[in-house]
């Protein structure tokens, strides 16, 4: 009987000493995952940031030609028409220190036979040179462009190019519309948790996305990004991805 009475407390002992251990381990246990776990949770967002922006800076480039017989003649007559581009140029408000005019590009014209085959003969001598303006005023640019084939009148065999638009304060402008950017992903997370009764907590990574710089009302996107010089009116459009952790 009394072999029975302690076989019996001495399974009454294992067992609270087992659950007392069972207890210890599942409070040491308890917050190092409730850290980990913690540590897991966490959200990310896309933000972005709109703006419109003038051009400050049009460039524009010009291009004339001359055929002549001979070489000499070919110059010739190629150094009267950059006069005559010149003096159409300054005509409109361009000055000549603004004027950046190309070197002279020599094609000779080869004599072909009825096979289509050249016979290596020279018929004529082409001529080619280019004029380019830089200029901060971007309406005078996009006139001249519009206008400059007027030359034709005068006898220049003249071919405008579509003028190039540029905003030189793009880098200052891309700093700012990031942090907008940023503060707009905040935004949407901070929905996101409290849609679910959570809160953000400290920013873990970001992530910058690419510009897109299309003339305005545009939809066109590109995953390399885009960087528009036809508009002088455009839109920049910042996006960045950033991951928050949640409480």
């Amino acid at each position: 009987m009394e072999q029975s009475n302690s076989k019996g407390k001495y399974y009454v002992i294992a067992a609270a000493l087992l659950a007392a251990a069972l207890v210890i381990c599942s409070l040491v246990l308890a917050n190092p995952l409730a850290n980990y776990a913690a540590s897991r949770s966490s959200i990310t967002v896309t933000g972005s940031a709109k703006k419109q922006i003038v051009s400050d800076l049009a460039v524009w480039r010009g291009s004339f030609y001359q055929d002549s017989a001979t070489l000499p003649e070919a110059y010739k007559n190629l150094k009267g028409d950059l006069e005559k581009v010149k003096s159409y140029l300054k005509s409109k408000g361009i000055a000549e220190d603004q004027i950046t005019v190309s070197s002279i590009t020599t094609m000779p014209q080869y004599i072909y036979n009825a096979n289509g085959t050249s016979t290596g003969q020279i018929a004529s001598y082409r001529l080619l040179q280019s004029v380019e303006i830089k200029s901060a005023d971007v309406q005078k640019i996009a006139g001249i462009a519009r206008e400059s084939t007027e030359l034709i009148e005068q006898g220049v065999f003249f071919e405008s190019q579509q003028p190039q638009y540029f905003y030189t304060k793009l880098n200052d402008l891309k700093v700012n519309m990031l942090a907008e950017a940023t503060r707009d992903a905040k935004l949407r997370a901070e929905k996101m948790a409290a849609s679910t009764g959570s809160r953000i907590g400290p920013l873990r990574s970001a992530r910058m996305g690419v510009f897109q710089i299309t003339p305005v009302n545009s939809n066109e996107i590109s995953d390399y990004g885009i960087n528009d010089t036809s508009s002088i009116e455009k839109e920049i459009t910042a996006v960045v991805n950033v991951e928050f952790s949640i409480k």
